[in-house]
């Protein structure tokens, strides 16, 4: 049997064991993984609810223009739906988004306008200003405004909240989302706890978000808000979506933080997700105290890690933001622990070497004389000589010996070390406090880089 359009394909998401990260907790942890949605996040959800009911209202006509500030995936959601229904999208996001959204957005027909980050919600230059501007002058538009269009909230009330009950055969006792316009949490809370008011809702919130002391003062305090990098959550005012009664308890995440724990789910679980699913974790792991025995806790996993792969899942990123601690040669021999360096002296013979390079399952051997580098023997260097002539096995490495490996700083960072390796050469030599050699081979800097 077939579906009619993509959107047939929205919701029914898989709610997915974790294993390995919460293995010490003593309750069960699930992921709703809301990428399996066509648009690879959950708000294709409340994208189509939203776009149904303003076609039901009279809101939008046919040939409409649809006009919305987004992170991005809500774009997705409504352009996916314009695309089956026959609109036409604009889209204005921030600068903050990463560029494979606002990409993926423009592969998808809507038209991006990418605006300041840094700027009040109120500020003509803000992402919110210019999508309502614009939707006073685009004839046949209409702007949605997800952050206080309740048909947000009740897409997860009619959706995401049955989904999680009957998924879980009602024993789930705990939700937490990662909240930024408030239709996920308070739409889905809202649910459960209409057929069980003893499930706890969390939310996690941002660092430079007012989200968390509103909830707990009542008070709207912008000297809470300042510029963050955490994508999808977190806001700098109080959408309508928002009914604090259905949160029990708040929590805040440090942008490193989340970063660093959404490529611990990728490697670790095996759930390429988006930056606010590592969030939501940590989130949760912060208030891992208040878990019994029997708990049965759902996480709501956003998006999909394809938004992020600039970002969270770039490396260079990472560590200039300071979220990834810099190696060094060093700590690349402490990781690798007491391995003795396998040297040659200029009198072997090749034979000799390729002895000791089948013995310890190496490609490349320094040679040594006087306790100063002078040369180095590589496997590929030996394969190419002895091809040309045989009888090279017989002679001295010194008479076949390449130029010696460069040698750096025992501190030298693993991206100043990648730098000296090429095609030409394999390895780096350094020299620890008691003088004696170390080498770090590409193999070496690859493994450091995918642990």
């Amino acid at each position: 049997m077939w579906l009619n359009s993509i959107l047939d394909t929205i919701g029914n998401t898989p709610l997915i064991k974790l294993n390995k990260i919460t293995k010490d907790l003593p309750c069960t942890v699930l992921a709703k993984v809301e990428y399996f949605n066509p648009g690879n996040s959950i708000k294709d959800r409340m994208a189509l609810k939203m776009l149904e009911v303003a076609e039901q209202e009279g809101k939008i006509k046919p040939g409409g223009t649809i006009i919305e500030g987004t992170s991005g995936n809500t774009g997705m959601g409504l352009a996916l739906a314009a695309c089956v229904k026959g609109y036409k999208c604009i889209f204005t996001t921030t600068d903050k988004q990463s560029k494979e959204k606002a990409d993926i957005l423009k592969a998808v027909g809507a038209e991006v306008i990418v605006c300041p980050t840094n700027v009040d919600p109120a500020d003509p230059r803000s992402y919110y200003s210019v999508s309502k501007r614009l939707a006073t002058e685009v004839p046949n538009s209409w702007y949605v405004n997800q952050y206080d269009n309740l048909a947000n909230r009740e897409a997860h009330y009619e959706q995401t909240g049955p989904e999680i009950w009957e998924q879980t055969e009602g024993k789930v006792t705990h939700l937490v989302v990662a909240t930024g316009t408030g239709g996920t949490i308070v739409g889905t809370g809202k649910f459960l706890k209409e057929k069980n008011n003893n499930i706890k809702v969390w939310a996690i919130d941002s660092y430079g978000s007012l989200l968390k002391k509103y909830f707990e003062t009542g008070e709207l305090d912008y000297k809470e808000v300042y510029p963050y990098i955490s994508e999808g959550f977190g806001e700098d005012f109080i959408p309508a979506n928002y009914d604090m009664s259905v949160i029990d308890a708040f929590t805040k995440v440090t942008d490193k933080d989340g970063a660093l724990m959404a490529r611990r789910i990728a490697k670790e679980e095996g759930l390429f997700c988006g930056y606010s699913a590592g969030s939501c974790l940590q989130g949760m792991l912060q208030l891992k105290d208040q878990l019994k025995k029997d708990d049965v806790v759902v996480l709501i996993f956003h998006d999909h890690g394809s938004r992020y792969v600039g970002k969270v899942y770039n490396d260079e990123w990472m560590l200039e933001r300071g979220f990834l601690e810099m190696k060094t040669f060093k700590d690349l021999i402490n990781g690798r622990g007491s391995q003795k360096l396998i040297t040659l002296t200029p009198s072997q013979t090749v034979t000799e070497a390729i002895g000791l390079m089948k013995k310890y399952d190496i490609e490349n051997i320094p040679v040594i004389s006087n306790g100063i580098s002078i040369g180095a023997i590589s496997e590929s260097g030996l394969f190419n000589k002895i091809l040309n002539d045989s009888n090279v096995k017989l002679q001295p490495v010194a008479s076949v010996m390449e130029k010696t490996y460069p040698e750096v700083a025992f501190d030298a960072s693993v991206e100043r070390l990648s730098a000296f390796i090429n095609k030409e050469n394999g390895a780096v030599l350094s020299k620890d406090e008691t003088g004696a050699f170390h080498i770090i081979t590409k193999y070496d800097i690859i493994q450091s880089l995918t642990k």
